[in-house]
């Protein structure tokens, strides 16, 4: 883990990359599903994100039909 992401202040892991990878789903897309941007989206997906709406996380798990533990784990 490098400096940055440890003066976060958490270790938080956001995996929604290899996630839409494996949905064979773009980023793009799932902003559009999801209504959010996709800066919003990029900003979680590279680990950049202080906060996220529990509305919008679960718009996220339905539309890509998975779990918080599936986009969010805890880094070393």
């Amino acid at each position: 883990m490098s400096p940055a992401e440890l003066d976060n202040g958490h270790r938080i892991v956001c995996t929604l990359d290899e996630v839409l990878g494996e949905r064979g789903m773009t980023l793009i897309e799932l902003a559009a599903r999801v209504g959010v941007t996709p800066v919003n989206l990029s900003v979680l997906k590279n680990n950049r994100a202080k906060a996220v709406r529990f509305s919008t996380l679960t718009a996220i798990c339905e539309v890509l039909e998975c779990d918080v533990s599936d986009l969010l784990r805890l880094g070393e």
